[in-house]
């Protein structure tokens, strides 16, 4: 059996405390009275007529006064600590009533209905959008969600995140065909004309590197040249030859219409059918993938994709000027502005709360009424009379009041007509 759970002390107000107490004083108070009036009567009355009337009223008050005490007291334990039937109702029925409450919230507030009409008189997305509106608040909400990524962070063991994001990239590539990936990229390269950027800006290079080496490639041709040709002969060889090539160079870079560059076109869109329809040529592809991830350096990429997108994350969470914090906010500050003004987005966001409401109720009021059941059997049964005591004691002491006055009032209507009658 659990043990015993402590109530709160959000109920144990002495405010109320104080006024119960003076409740039980006045009520016992006027009991008190009724008494000593009923002694005097009894002891002092003699003949005259009006005593009877006042030691009717007094009799009938005390009787009415003990009544409601007797019955005020039941609820909350054996009056006079006296085991009596039916008596001490609430530590008696603690249980149950746990349960007839949980029941009673389930099947007057958590339903659909209820919660449905709530929601339908209750502006939903113009409240959040207010609060998301307010200002300052996008920054401060940003800057929450950098702490919750944190947080998050700091659940995580960063070896097997990493091995798993490691693992995931890893089979995620191999997994993905090459071929058709490639054709795509080289199919958009070439509708674009970029290719031929990218063979202009290698042209180019080439001119540059050519002429950087000149002298290497001269030395070149001496070496490889026979003992018996004159150096001026080579020179002259030499220049047709570098200075034809510079030319053929630059005539290509300065033409886009040229054959090369035609022929260079014609051969990229030709691979690119063979990379979706030749066997071979994609069987290549995916070797060359094979081997380039299985490369040392794309392993240890690959394994620290994880520390690198952390430590990127982290570091735009903590700064304030981040592009992180600052897209964060603008869709915070966007979101409430569609949330107050976009009528469709209003429409969607109340009829969505409406509804997961509905889901909600129905899935979790038994829940609901459950954990009202089960935390009230668990209260001690002494604390939870006494707790109660001090939240309604104050007017069920105004039973006793009452009884007491109406008591004596009903004892002094009965004796009036009895001497009428008699």
């Amino acid at each position: 059996m659990a043990a015993p759970l402590p109530l709160t002390g959000a109920l144990d107000d002495p405010a109320r405390a104080s006024d119960l107490a003076k409740m039980k004083r006045l009520a016992t108070g006027l009991f008190v009275a009724a008494a000593l009036v009923f002694l005097a009567c009894v002891l002092l009355g003699g003949d005259r007529t009006w005593v009877g009337y006042v030691r009717a009223t007094a009799e009938a008050s005390m009787v009415g006064a003990l009544a409601d005490w007797f019955a005020v007291t039941a609820l909350f334990r054996h009056p006079l600590r006296l085991p009596i039937p039916h008596t001490a109702i609430i530590p008696r029925k603690k249980d149950q009533i746990g349960e007839s409450l949980g029941v009673f919230v389930q099947e007057n507030f958590l339903t659909p209905a209820v919660v449905d009409e709530r929601l339908a008189a209750y502006d939903v997305p113009g409240r959040i959008g207010e609060f998301l509106g307010a200002p300052g608040r996008a920054e401060r909400l940003a800057a929450d969600a950098g702490t919750a990524v944190r947080a998050l962070f700091d659940l995580l063991d960063d070896d097997v995140v990493q091995e798993a994001v490691g693992s995931l990239v890893d089979r995620k590539a191999r997994e993905t065909p090459a071929a058709p990936v490639l054709a795509r990229v080289i199919e958009a390269v070439v509708d674009g004309d970029k290719h031929q950027d990218v063979l202009s800006a290698g042209l180019t290079g080439l001119a540059g590197f050519l002429r950087d080496n000149r002298s290497l490639f001269r030395a070149q041709l001496s070496d490889a040249s026979p003992v018996w040709v004159p150096d001026w002969v080579d020179d002259r060889v030499f220049v047709r030859a570098f200075d034809g090539v510079q030319r053929f160079l630059a005539e290509v870079g300065a033409d886009p219409q040229h054959e090369l560059r035609r022929s260079y076109d014609a051969r990229l869109r030709a691979y690119v059918q063979a990379l979706r329809t030749d066997p071979a040529t994609a069987a290549k592809v995916e070797e060359f993938k094979a081997d380039l991830l299985d490369h040392p350096a794309v392993r240890t990429w690959s394994a620290g994709l994880w520390g690198t997108a952390k430590t990127a994350l982290l570091t735009a969470a903590d700064d304030p000027d981040s592009v992180l914090r600052a897209r964060v906010a603008d869709v915070v500050r966007r979101g409430a502005r569609l949330l107050r003004e976009d009528e469709t987005v209003r429409t969607k966001v109340q009829e969505q709360t409406r509804r997961a409401a509905r889901w909600a109720v129905q899935r979790f009021s038994g829940d609901a009424a459950e954990l009202v059941s089960t935390t009230v059997a668990r209260w001690d049964t002494e604390e939870t009379s006494r707790r109660i005591e001090l939240q309604v004691g104050r007017d069920l002491q105004w039973i006793r009041v009452n009884g007491t006055v109406v008591g004596g009032l009903a004892g002094l209507v009965i004796y009036s007509i009895a001497q009428l009658l008699g």
